[in-house]
């Protein structure tokens, strides 16, 4: 293969990836929550990040609630109205055998989850409220993400103030599973709780719930994890070797495995604005690593997992807004860790495929691991220094 050809096409790919890099951030779902009380009633709730609003959610930046007190109630008020043409393009709703019914939703500004906003940092999101009455004879409840939105959609029940056990994340173009709503409104007497529930539908239902999770985290990282594709990428640039490759990417899948589950579960709170200039510097930090320091040493360990701990907490955003219940967050949990660790490994194998033909070390370190490394940190640097600014 030419290597002047490689340079080039090297310098093309760095060249698009240099807009994505810059600013970039895991992509928002739309979350989708259905509350039943049991009462006859229904309330469903639809979240929209102002990200969504952007041509281009990974570069936009987040709205913290002292950026939203500058803004005018028209403004404000403009912002809620493309959040509702947002929902209305992006999700379908259906009540069996009614067909599809169009909810009128009141947006409101609060914070993740539709907790009230309580410091100047925090993240503000928009919260639409649509309440219905469950007319007798409706037997099933379901969403669709229509082929013509662009983000993948939640779809969460939470009936008599418990969380249902199955969840689903729905791509573009996907359909949820039905929610049994037998038993659910005033006319009929409410399902026990202790009610015996199939053991077949219940496995089925945790397989599929698994399956969502897998795709979740695999997304999180290929495409829409672009900072952790470059940490993964800075591993890779150190050394094509098995044995330290492997002990670094095994010492970071421990790493922020630990941290993912305890952010998930709620036991370790750490503000994004803490972490996320820590990943940037991580990305630069083990990039310069590979040009100053070349040789794989057990400190290059130590460096991964103290990384690792903190890109877990990245990894967590994709999970910690969705309240799982306990039955499903072992099986949301597993599902995810495996989705993050199949998308490293596709990262992994790309580059061992586009540098395979390169076997001459000195050539390889030269063409690759240098100007690799040197890009990569360079983007690391500018990432913290944007982050640590509130881009």
């Amino acid at each position: 293969m030419n290597i002047r050809f490689t340079q080039a096409a090297f310098w093309a790919f760095l060249a698009f990836l240099l807009p994505l890099v810059a600013s970039a951030h895991p992509t928002p779902d739309i979350p989708v929550r259905t509350f039943f009380p049991g009462d006859g009633s229904a309330r469903v709730t639809v979240e929209v990040d102002p990200r969504c609003l952007d041509a281009d959610p990974n570069l936009a930046a987040s709205l913290p609630a002292a950026k939203l007190a500058g803004l005018s109630p028209a403004q404000k008020a403009d912002l809620e109205k493309q959040a509702a043409a947002l929902v209305q393009k992006s999700v379908e709703f259906f009540f069996e055998p009614l067909g599809r019914v169009q909810p009128e939703f009141t947006f409101q500004f609060t914070a993740k989850g539709g907790d009230k906003v309580t410091g100047a940092e925090d993240v503000v999101v928009m919260t639409g409220e649509w309440r219905t009455t469950l007319a007798a004879g409706l037997t099933g409840w379901r969403i669709r993400a229509t082929p013509l939105g662009s983000l993948s959609v939640v779809f969460q029940n939470i009936i008599r103030g418990e969380v249902h056990p199955r969840l689903a994340v729905l791509f573009p173009g996907e359909t949820s599973f039905t929610l049994d709503l037998l038993g659910l409104n005033a006319a009929q007497p409410l399902p026990g709780k202790n009610d015996r529930v199939s053991s077949t539908g219940s496995a089925r239902d945790g397989w599929r719930t698994f399956l969502d999770f897998v795709r979740q985290g695999f997304v999180h990282v290929l495409p829409h994890g672009l900072d952790h594709i470059l940490f993964v990428l800075g591993l890779f640039l150190l050394s094509r070797s098995w044995a330290p490759l492997m002990a670094q990417v095994t010492t970071f899948t421990l790493a922020h495995s630990a941290t993912l589950g305890l952010a998930t579960m709620g036991l370790v709170k750490v503000p994004a604005s803490i972490f996320e200039p820590i990943i940037a510097a991580s990305i630069a930090a083990v990039a310069l690593e590979n040009i100053f320091r070349p040789r794989y040493t057990r400190w290059r360990l130590v460096v991964v997992f103290c990384f690792g701990l903190i890109h877990g907490l990245g990894f967590a955003s994709g999970l910690s807004d969705l309240d799982l219940p306990s039955s499903s967050l072992a099986v949301g949990l597993t599902g995810y860790n495996l989705g993050v660790e199949g998308g490293q490994l596709a990262v992994i194998c790309g580059a061992f495929f586009l540098t395979a033909w390169l076997t001459e070390p000195r050539r390889y370190r030269n063409w690759v691991v240098i100007p690799g490394s040197a890009s990569i940190a360079l983007l690391g640097a500018w990432w913290t220094v944007e982050r640590i600014l509130g881009a």
